[in-house]
């Protein structure tokens, strides 16, 4: 039995996520998950809220809250959402729980042991008015290279080029606008990075299958040379920095940097399932626990690339324990709001609990699973989705169910007809059959999932031209026995058809095979090489037509929505 972890990027605690950051990690992660345990893989899917950081901290404070008492609420908030997207994680944590704690420490340990933590001094930009050093983006003034006057202390989003706080025109602080800023010196933990650099490149180039926009983005990182990181910041929230278990002389008021603590909750979260009485965590994540026969399958958006494939692996790798490393990593592009940027701060775009008050999820997973921005950023439009959905799902797949399932129902007793021998037609149909789902399994294996969608539709398809060509409705007046054997040939493409469907609309898919009597140990991944796959019912078997699948969406749905979201804005 094949064994697959998989990881999601972490939704970070500060508000709702929208569709784009579902699109972009947990829900290709949720329809791999759903592939390979339907293929009999062990499987486990691991997330968890991202809590720690300068965001959750204001965002408590805002709303007038204990920052634990905050992250607490939103926790089940994101909980909520995502169960109402049907992600099937395994386990869905919590990085501020105990045992990334642990974890974290226990790495900044090992890794200054090895040579790889130092302390340095560096200067950051003080508030004076907010009391608070500020992180790099929470400094905006103008560029020094294009003039831009909105430009991050990070990087400037105007020209591109990355930028240090200092070199500002003109800096105020995002949090308050102040402009009674200062440079102070503050003494930070280092990790050293540059060290690492060539083991971390025959890594990569050696012991990783990842698709290019992840390999290109890890190896401009190592062109341009690795730099030595800060992995601590002046908070108050977040993990302490401890050494050996004790405080750290001169790091009382400060914690571990997110971006070193978030990675290590995938393992963090695994121990909390364990914790649970769910399994033991060490056969996933350690390969002296019997992790070597793990595959380790990461997903996320591009932004966070970097941080995967050279910081959390250098964190792993650096602190030669026999950790599990990621062997491949898929990476998306953006999806876009009428080509702008979707923006939680901004509120810009549709977020998920705002879907959930819309249509179905099954209509918002199979769209963004069609148009997924693999190769490129992919532009989210209202009218776009209507097309998509009303096209695919309601035209294409719900009719095709509905026609068939409705005239059996009325012609068959309700029941799976016997009918003659097959003919070239059931023969051509088989063919073409075999054919399109050895490519549709192929296609999710590689997690190309736009090619996926495109052959699940065309599968699909496929019971329509069918039908169109069998004409039982036609046939039944003149050869009875060839009518029932173009209707019981039809109900099992109806069968495959939601079979099939069941990684990416899974609620819909339920609905049909709970209607044709499928029990669940009958719907696993078909087998290309199966001849009988369309004389798999059982002659006899009674069936009952499922409930309108999907209800069309309206161009009054659409302006209503338009005007609710501010569509092209």
């Amino acid at each position: 039995m094949q064994r697959i972890l998989i990881t999601s990027a972490l939704p970070y605690i500060n508000g709702i996520k929208h569709l784009g950051n579902l699109a972009g990690s947990m829900l290709p992660a949720d329809l791999y998950a759903r592939f390979w345990r339907m293929r009999g893989a062990e499987v486990l899917y691991i997330c968890a809220t991202d809590e720690h950081g300068t965001p959750a901290e204001l965002a408590a404070a805002d709303a007038g809250q204990d920052v634990r008492a905050y992250c607490d609420e939103q926790y089940e908030v994101q909980r909520k959402a995502c169960a109402g997207f049907d992600l099937s994680f395994d386990y869905f944590g919590r990085s501020s729980n105990a045992p990334n704690a642990h974890l974290t420490q226990h790495f900044a340990d090992v890794l200054e042991d090895n040579g790889l933590l130092e302390e340095r001094v560096s200067e950051q930009v003080y508030s004076i008015d907010d009391k608070r050093f500020l992180p790099d983006r929470y400094v905006q003034g103008t560029c020094p290279h294009c003039g831009y006057e909105k430009a991050r202390g990070d990087q400037c989003d105007d020209c591109g080029r990355v930028l240090d706080p200092v070199d500002l025109i003109e800096p105020y602080s995002t949090i308050s606008g102040s402009k009674n800023l200062e440079v102070r010196e503050t003494r930070h933990l280092f990790l050293r990075q540059s060290k690492m650099q060539g083991r971390v490149r025959e890594w990569i180039e050696t012991a990783t299958d990842w698709p290019p926009l992840a390999r290109s983005i890890a190896l401009k990182w190592l062109d341009e040379g690795l730099q030595d990181r800060a992995i601590t910041r002046d908070l108050g929230w977040g993990i302490p920095v401890l050494r050996h278990g004790k405080p750290r002389p001169g790091f009382e008021n400060k914690v571990f940097y997110v971006w070193f603590d978030a990675p290590i909750e995938y393992i963090g979260a695994t121990v909390e399932r364990a914790k649970a009485g769910e399994g033991d965590w060490e056969r996933w994540w350690r390969t002296d626990k019997g992790a070597t026969d793990v595959t380790y399958v990461q997903f996320m958006g591009k932004d966070n690339v970097a941080f995967h494939t050279v910081s959390f692996p250098i964190t792993i790798l650096g602190s030669e324990e026999p950790w599990k490393t990621v062997d491949k990593l898929k990476a998306f592009n953006w999806v876009t709001w009428y080509d702008g940027k979707f923006s939680t701060s901004q509120k810009r775009g549709i977020f998920m609990d705002q879907a959930l008050e819309l249509v179905p999820s099954d209509m918002w997973r199979w769209h963004l699973m069609a148009n997924a921005p693999e190769s490129a950023d992919a532009a989210f439009t209202l009218e776009h989705f209507q097309s998509t959905v009303n096209k695919d799902l309601a035209d294409v797949f719900g009719n095709f169910v509905n026609r068939i399932t409705r005239f059996a129902t009325a012609k068959m007793q309700g029941k799976v007809p016997e009918g003659g021998e097959a003919g070239l037609l059931e023969a051509k149909l088989a063919e073409e059959l075999t054919h399109r789902l050895s490519a549709l399994t192929g296609h999710f294996e590689a997690m190309d999932f736009r090619k996926a969608m495109a052959e699940t539709r065309a599968i699909w398809a496929m019971g329509n031209e069918y039908l169109a060509e069998a004409a039982p409705w036609t046939t039944i007046k003149i050869d009875a026995d060839a009518a029932a054997l173009s209707v019981r040939t039809a109900l099992n493409m109806v069968v495959i058809s939601a079979i099939i469907a069941q990684p990416v609309i899974p609620d819909a898919a339920a609905k049909v095979l709970d209607a044709m009597g499928v029990p669940l140990t009958n719907r696993k991944w078909p087998d290309a090489r199966d001849t009988a796959l369309l004389d798999a019912l059982p002659v006899g078997l009674p069936f009952r037509p499922p409930d309108v699948l999907f209800a069309k969406i309206t161009d009054e749905d659409i302006e209503a929505w338009g005007q609710r979201f501010g569509a092209g804005k």
